[in-house]
């Protein structure tokens, strides 16, 4: 059963129980501060009714020093209080940094766009950056309004009254404040998001978008979301502004009438002079924090907001008990029929793919473009969720072996190869600090890339740009293979590995797909070119987004090269429904079909017509 947010191992709990004792800490210091902030105005009492009175100097000296003293330590207090809550939002958000990472994990297999995806990270620097501001410093001073309203009720209940009144008034200002950024703070928030994934977008594209002059168009798109953001930040400042503004100029128009009410009462004998002055401070000491959080309120809806998106996006990272952490496998690939789409979609691509693969088994996947061909690659490692269906290795799904496990199981070499910003080696080790140095040279040789990493200034040490781009695309689809190799995985993908390889890395490849099979592993290629035939004992051929052949190497390959020479094959050619059977096929070829399927055939073109001739060699 998944977990919920409130649940004592949520982030949030986790987050609130590592902030609950420093919070307390810094009520403990709120208190002491608000009841050193009497300090002022009973310096001043003291000085107008005791002082001027007596005209003793001792008697000045020793208040004036006491209340030096009490200012100093209110100051020490307030810094402590501000770095204990800058280190509190430290302290919640590195509770939320794995789900979030994760997150940006799953909402990208979920097919979300980039701003979606990028939005949880976004949003606990919100939430960070809201609890170690000054914020809650307003907030924790609030509780306090009514004692310093107590204080001057004692001096005079008329200036009581008139200061109820200007709180009842900057209250009423707050709450307008938060109706009128509730939504431009959204709009800010989105608007922020969009120029983000424009200015990335140029980012990456900068090439393209000089060579074949549409870098304009980039532009606009880049300053439409510019003028959205500017249009929800002069909403958001027009009305932090008017309100600040209003709250700024009732507060001081209050302490002007504080102070004319209390000279009005000193004039008709009912208050003392110093009462005056006493009165006014603790009159702008009572209003400080309503004005404060007028002042941060749109701090606090975009972060309240970020706090619910939060809560909104991680439960899509809640996990249910731990996985158990399963040997490795080392017998056999499953694939039980299978449907698999893009990301976010709910329309296949590829429809009751079945298969079984056992230890030391090659599978080379065939089949013309945009047949489904990398979409397997993507599910049978993972990288792509199924709509239905399992892939198992050794009887287990992937989703049930620990993550940590899954790095030790599957080695995998996208078509579309993306390095780290990194060391070659870090980059080969899959960033793991506590590689042995003898496994990343091993998967290096492997991939036949050891001497040319040797041949770099650096050699393993050589550090690469994001993506790898110092790098030419041989290079990293080499490097990127051995990243795949790295490890001695069990089941290892690749998705055209030899696309951007020479004759010599060619041979490479196939020497290392032979090792696989040889210490037991499975290796399935998706490829086009022949040479990469000789290291695989199995061949599938994938159609139309169905599996319409799989069987041994030789069968598949002459057959093939039989149907492109226009010989009726009805037998043997690929057969337009899905395979009818999951068992797998390493002596004889698969030939089960659909009643009426050899029928059909005859009057239908084969799917992979015109492909065949490339594997007739």
């Amino acid at each position: 059963m998944k977990r919920r947010l409130s649940s004592p191992d949520s982030p949030f709990a986790r987050a609130w129980a590592r902030a609950r004792q420093p919070f307390a800490a810094v009520f403990l210091f709120s208190c002491v501060v608000n009841i050193l902030g009497l300090t002022g105005s009973m310096y001043m009492l003291q000085v107008y009714d005791r002082v001027l009175t007596s005209r003793s100097v001792a008697t000045l000296v020793a208040i004036s020093g006491l209340a030096l003293g009490l200012f100093a330590l209110q100051g020490i207090l307030e810094v402590v209080r501000s770095q204990v809550l800058a280190r509190v939002g430290v302290r919640v958000e590195r509770e939320f940094l794995t789900p979030v990472h994760d997150l940006l994990l799953r909402l990208t297999m979920l097919g979300r766009s980039p701003v979606e995806v990028t939005q949880p990270v976004r949003d606990m620097e919100a939430v960070r950056g809201f609890m170690s501001g000054q914020a809650p410093v307003a907030f924790f001073d609030l509780p306090w309004m009514p004692f310093y309203l107590g204080a001057i009720f004692l001096l005079h209940p008329w200036l009581g009254f008139l200061s109820l009144g200007g709180m009842v008034v900057l209250i009423g200002l707050t709450w307008l404040s938060e109706h009128r950024l509730r939504q431009p703070s959204r709009d800010a928030t989105l608007a922020t998001a969009r120029r983000q994934q424009a200015a990335e977008t140029t980012r990456r594209h900068a090439e393209v978008l000089r060579a074949m002059g549409f870098a304009d168009r980039a532009a606009a798109r880049f300053y439409r979301a510019s003028r959205d953001l500017f249009a929800a930040g002069e909403k958001m400042s027009d009305v932090g502004a008017t309100i600040g503004g209003i709250s700024r100029m009732f507060r001081v128009m209050l302490q002007s009438a504080t102070l004319g009410l209390g000279a009005y009462l000193v004039l008709k004998g009912q208050m003392s002079a110093g009462s005056i002055i006493a009165s006014s401070i603790l009159s702008g000491r009572a209003m400080a924090p309503v004005e404060m959080t007028i002042a941060n309120w749109k701090l606090f809806v975009a972060a309240r907001q970020a706090r619910t998106r939060l809560g909104e996006f991680l439960k899509f990272a809640q996990q249910g008990p731990e996985n158990v952490d399963l040997p490795l496998a080392k017998d056999s690939l499953s694939v039980d029929s299978i449907h698999v789409g893009p990301p976010g979609s709910r329309t296949p691509v590829l429809r009751n793919i079945r298969m079984n693969l056992t230890a030391g088994d090659g599978l080379a996947v065939m089949g013309p473009s945009g047949a489904g061909k990398s979409t397997l690659a993507r599910a049978l490692v993972g990288a792509w969720p199924l709509l239905s269906g399992s892939v198992r290795l050794d009887g287990a799904p992937l989703d049930q072996w620990p993550q940590h496990r899954i790095g030790q199981l599957i080695g995998y070499l996208p078509q579309d190869v993306e390095l780290f910003d990194g060391t070659i080696a870090e980059n080969i080790a899959r960033l793991d600090p506590d590689a042995p140095d003898d496994k990343i040279v091993a998967a290096a040789q492997a991939a036949n890339v050891h001497d040319m990493i040797l041949h770099l200034p650096q050699g393993y040490a050589t550090q690469l740009g994001e993506g790898g781009h110092n790098l030419s695309v041989g290079q990293r689809q080499r490097i990127g293979l051995a990243r795949a190799l790295y490890g001695d995985p069990f089941l290892v993908v690749l998705d055209e590995p030899n696309a951007h390889l020479d004759q010599e890395g060619e041979i490479a490849l196939s020497r290392a797909i032979a090792r696989i099979r040889e210490r037991k592993g499975i290796v399935v290629a998706v490829s086009h070119r022949p040479a990469l035939m000789e290291a695989v004992n199995l061949v599938a051929i994938v159609a139309d987004g169905e599996l319409k052949v799989m069987g041994p190497r030789d069968d598949v390959l002459k057959r093939l090269k039989e149907g492109s020479r226009g010989r009726p094959q009805e037998a043997v050619r690929p057969f337009p429904g899905p395979m009818q059977t999951g068992a797998r096929m390493t002596g004889t070829m698969a030939t089960a079909r659909p009643a009426g399927a050899v029928a059909s055939e005859g009057a239908t073109k084969t799917p992979i017509e015109g492909t065949g001739g490339r594997h007739a060699g």
